[in-house]
């Protein structure tokens, strides 16, 4: 009786402290955005979120693969995108989630106790979320298989050097003796000298580089003042009229700061003609974007679509009333090294893991309701 009142508390604890860092929310499950773009955190899919999307690319698939945080016992497949780690059960497919890359903060391979394997060498990932920790432990129930370690700790780094692709990036290495340091994959459609930016009251005169990825302006007299804008990041592309005239605005998305730059390109002809070329390539690009992850296997795997199992309808009733969170598994209090002693509880007769600091009893049951 006590172990159970303990783990309720620390649950109710946590889904209290979900609440405060998000006023807003009443189901814990909505802390967790879906997964549409490259980067985004976890969720657990349906059958149509676990289909890629446009520009995204199986790398690998594991088969015989358990979810030991969360699925312990599970036997289940890991394909790896070049955006996201998906998992689903072999068993029951509805059971899956998918991470996101751009979620992760550090992966490491340690000893876990797996119900399939006994104690073994596991992939740990921890990912953080809304100021919540998460932590996914996938195992290999292959002995002496290396495939997992090695493949999702490579694209994750993969993904991780090729930031530029997919970030807004200011004042950084972009330019070599007055030419773009141009990226895999990247080719230049436009270059447009005497350029104005107009971020100050005098404006900076630079040069402009349309390509089939971004948008890179740097400044002529000092080619450390740049900004390379990519295409994922526009949220959108005008011309208005401002205190120099008419001039080409690009507003960046609220994920990479929700910048507003000007640009003044003279004559107005060749500026219309500017607006035209990036919203036609924004447009090629959007319906099939380059995110810069490149890692090539030996042995390609299948399609993705070839992989995915047909969801089920299963045939029992739903009881809505009851509330159940699936990332309550997946929880990782890093800060915490053993269980708080246990006190006794007037108001409910029986003895509990002691509160940490700014919680109630009252606190926690107010969530519950």
């Amino acid at each position: 009786m006590h172990s159970r009142a303990v783990g309720l508390f620390r649950l109710l604890e946590r889904i209290l402290a979900c609440n405060e860092e998000n006023p807003n929310i009443t189901n814990m499950g909505n802390c967790h955005p879906n997964l549409k773009q490259a980067g985004t955190p976890y969720k657990w899919s349906n059958y149509r979120q676990m289909k890629m999307r446009s520009g995204e690319a199986l790398i690998d698939c594991l088969d015989s693969i358990e979810d030991t945080k969360g699925n312990n016992g599970d036997k289940g497949r890991l394909l790896v995108t070049n955006l996201r780690i998906i998992w689903h059960s072999l068993a029951l497919p509805r059971v899956n989630l998918s991470v996101g890359y751009n979620c992760i903060i550090n992966i490491t391979t340690r000893t876990a106790n797996s119900k399939l394997r006994g104690q073994t060498e596991a992939v740990y990932i921890l990912t953080k979320c809304n100021n919540t920790r998460f932590e996914f432990i996938f195992t290999s129930v292959v002995p002496g298989s290396p495939r997992l370690f090695t493949t999702v700790i490579a694209v994750h780094r993969a993904y991780e050097t090729s930031k530029i692709y997919r970030d807004l990036k200011l004042r950084g290495a972009l330019i070599q003796n007055k030419q773009l340091r141009l990226l895999p994959q990247e080719q230049v459609y436009d270059k447009i000298n005497g350029v104005w930016n107009l971020s100050s009251d005098q404006g900076n005169l630079g040069t402009f580089f349309i390509t089939n990825v971004r948008i890179v302006w740097h400044a002529n007299m000092n080619d450390s003042f740049n900004v390379s804008i990519p295409y994922l990041q526009i949220r959108s592309i005008k011309i208005r009229d401002s205190k120099f005239g008419l001039a080409l605005v690009i507003e960046s998305s609220q994920q990479s700061g929700g910048y507003v730059l000007g640009f003044k390109i003279d004559p107005v002809e060749k500026l219309q003609e500017a607006v035209k070329e990036i919203n036609s390539l924004h447009k090629v690009y959007s319906a099939c974007p380059i995110f810069g992850v490149q890692y090539e296997m030996e042995e390609k795997p299948q399609p993705l679509e070839d992989l995915t199992v047909e969801q089920v309808q299963d045939d029992v009733e739903i009881e809505p009333e009851e509330q159940t969170d699936a990332f309550v598994a997946y929880f990782a209090d890093t800060n915490k090294q053993q269980d708080r002693e246990p006190v006794y509880s007037e108001e409910l007769g029986i003895a509990i893991e002691k509160l940490k600091d700014g919680f109630t009893l009252q606190g926690l049951w107010e969530v519950m309701s």
